[in-house]
């Protein structure tokens, strides 16, 4: 009678009504005290190659009431339609910029006097020459998603510190929250292979330690192949990685038949529904989200300590080599118990830190106040 009545609890009108007063709230949101007396909504325009990783903030931005959103979508990373851009710096209060990259440069050096503009800065853009050719004077702030890359980016740069701060990715941890499959302990994922630096043979030599004990143990890897992406597959290095790999795949007895490659796409709280331990094995990462997904899951996460990676993570899932990190995963015991309790405790942690209503509410206020409450 006490399993049946936990059982039904999640399904009873007062659980049902929580559940949908949560999904109201995010579609419905109240309007920041900031724009709720405007004569006129707050005109945000957002800009950029590649927004996957605004998706759901593009989503609470147009949901606010008190604000108007257009976006300029650049069909490449330096091409666009220069009079639809203009007409967006002309419109626009506060201009989004994803990557600081040419719409930066573009951006800054167009920008309408009395209007603000923000740019995000990932990772890649700091190895490029784009960053010195921004017109900073005309940047407002430079958002960085990691303390380490946003201290590496005034290293680099030069730039005022007081316009550099930092909003960490966001998670959507009631999306991701959903019951793991039946042998997701035994099962290893990735999300993410390309370029090299992403270090899949790594997570292989985790793979085999771990199946050298117990061959129940396997990988799912998540990504696109790297032949899909031309500024990957021209470079002979990238190639002779990726061959060695293959090879490896398809010739290691320990890996045989435990390696599964699933396409790239939007199904990823499924798709994690199947994987109790998502690695981290990359040589750097500007945040690197994959960790923080699989947390939401409750999946255990792993990772290598890239530079920047405490910063982010907690300590005692960060492991000084492929053996630490496999002895690690397998230290949680066959039972199953160890495993889900510390998926109990990444789950906590990325709500706390990395939930979509908190880095979204962090944003709302960059972009109404132009500066983050307590930050």
């Amino acid at each position: 009678a006490g399993r049946c009545r936990a059982a039904a609890s999640r399904y009873t009108l007062t659980a049902a009504a929580g559940r949908w007063r949560a999904h109201l709230d995010r579609v419905f949101p109240p309007a920041p005290p900031a724009v709720a007396h405007r004569s006129r909504p707050l005109r945000v325009g957002v800009a950029g190659h590649d927004l996957k990783f605004l998706t759901r903030l593009l989503d609470h931005f147009r949901a606010l009431p008190g604000l108007d959103v257009r976006v300029d979508a650049w069909p490449a990373l330096a091409r666009h339609d220069q009079a639809a851009s203009r007409d967006l710096a002309d419109w626009a209060d506060v201009v989004v910029v994803e990557w600081c990259g040419p719409a930066a440069v573009w951006y800054s050096r167009h920008k309408r006097r009395g209007s603000r503009l923000v740019i995000r800065l990932h990772r890649f853009e700091l190895d490029a020459e784009w960053p010195h050719q921004v017109d900073i004077d005309a940047v407002d702030r430079v958002v960085c998603v990691s303390p380490y890359y946003a201290r590496r980016t005034l290293e680099l740069t030069g730039w005022p510190a007081e316009k550099v701060v930092t909003v960490p990715n966001w998670v959507d941890a009631e999306q991701l929250d959903r019951p793991k499959a039946p042998g997701a302990r035994f099962r290893l994922g990735m999300i993410g292979i390309a370029p090299s630096r992403k270090r899949l043979d790594l997570g292989l030599d985790v793979l085999e330690l771990l199946r050298a004990e117990d061959r129940r143990w396997r990988l799912s890897v998540k990504s696109k192949p790297p032949w899909e992406y031309w500024w990957i597959w021209n470079k002979p290095e990238e190639r002779a990685h990726y061959e060695a790999i293959l090879r490896r795949v398809q010739t290691s007895p320990l890996l045989e038949g435990a390696v599964v490659f699933d396409d790239f796409g939007a199904d990823v709280p499924t798709w994690l529904r199947r994987v109790g331990h998502v690695l981290s094995t990359s040589d750097d990462e500007s945040f690197h989200l994959a960790p923080a997904e699989g947390m939401a899951s409750g999946a255990v996460p792993a990772l290598l300590p890239w530079p920047g990676a405490d910063e982010i993570y907690d300590r005692r899932w960060i492991h000084a080599g492929p053996r630490a990190m496999a002895e690690a995963i397998a230290g949680l015991g066959a039972d199953g118990e160890t495993w889900r309790a510390a998926g109990e405790t990444a789950r906590s942690q990325v709500r706390r830190a990395y939930a979509l209503d908190r880095v979204a509410a962090a944003w709302t206020d960059l972009l109404v106040t132009g500066r983050i409450t307590g930050g």
